[in-house]
């Protein structure tokens, strides 16, 4: 199958370009982002992660960086594109609902990342995504004006009514059923997107995209053609363009050649 020309190719990180089983990039990733670059297509990542969260995978040598899914946008030369932070009455009600409720969650910023309250549950999955638990936050020493992103630790059946009572300006995604991202609303990895069509002057029709959490709908709904993995979740693989094997079977490179990109 064959698509038309495609000038940039955006990239999720865990459970796509990253495998949660090896916290590995597979040989056959490696070699179609090198393939790409030197064909002069646009390799940009696209992550929920923060701007300091992805040093291990920097190596890839990608075009732009899209993190806090969308909220930071910045090239490999550095140049900022795009900053949006939460709006700080929001985060100020996150830390006064602490103070009478049982709530974790975890503040990212530019710099630093701190969490609040770790629950075995949240140990381990920092572990699963192989990176180190933040260093606990001072309720009482927050700068609430500097959060581009926060994690929600609760379940999908309580977060509407967390958003709508603690945070109505911000909006909630989720790749996992433990958090949700918190972002400010109109916030997403579509955002994102645009910054860097923009910036490279590229088409949209012109673009592809990779993901496999909810975190990616948005993402593989607005390029031209959006590919879940084979480990995606159910509702990502129900909008995208097309289903690729996962992360741990070549599953980037199988769909590159599949539309005739590589």
């Amino acid at each position: 199958m064959r698509n038309p020309t495609i000038k940039a190719v955006f990239f999720d990180i865990d459970g796509t370009l990253l495998s949660f089983k090896t916290h590995e990039v597979a040989a056959s990733t490696e070699e179609s982002i090198e393939q790409l670059q030197a064909k002069g297509i646009k390799t940009i990542l696209s992550t929920g992660r923060s701007i300091n969260s992805i040093d291990h995978v920097k190596y890839l040598n990608f075009d732009g960086y899209i993190t806090f899914n969308g909220g930071y946008c910045v090239t490999k030369e550095g140049h900022i594109l795009f900053r949006q932070a939460i709006d700080p009455a929001d985060i100020q009600s996150v830390l006064d609902y602490a103070k009478t409720n049982s709530i974790s969650f975890s503040f990212m910023s530019e710099k630093h990342i701190t969490i609040y309250d770790v629950t075995p549950e949240i140990a381990g999955m920092y572990a699963h995504l192989n990176l180190p638990v933040p260093p606990l936050v001072d309720l009482n020493d927050v700068d609430v004006e500097g959060v581009l992103q926060t994690n929600i630790f609760l379940g999908p059946d309580d977060e509407q009514a967390f958003m709508e009572k603690v945070m109505p300006n911000s909006v909630a995604s989720r790749w996992t059923p433990l958090f949700a991202d918190v972002n400010p609303k109109e916030q997403s990895k579509k955002v994102g997107i645009d910054i860097f069509c923009n910036h490279f002057g590229i088409d949209l029709q012109e673009t592809m995209a990779f993901g496999d959490g909810g975190n990616d709908i948005t993402m593989l709904q607005h390029v031209a053609v959006g590919v879940a993995m084979g480990n995606a979740n159910p509702e990502v693989k129900e909008i995208a363009d097309h289903i690729t094997d996962d992360v741990d079977s070549d599953g980037i490179w199988n769909a590159l050649k599949h539309f005739g990109v590589l």
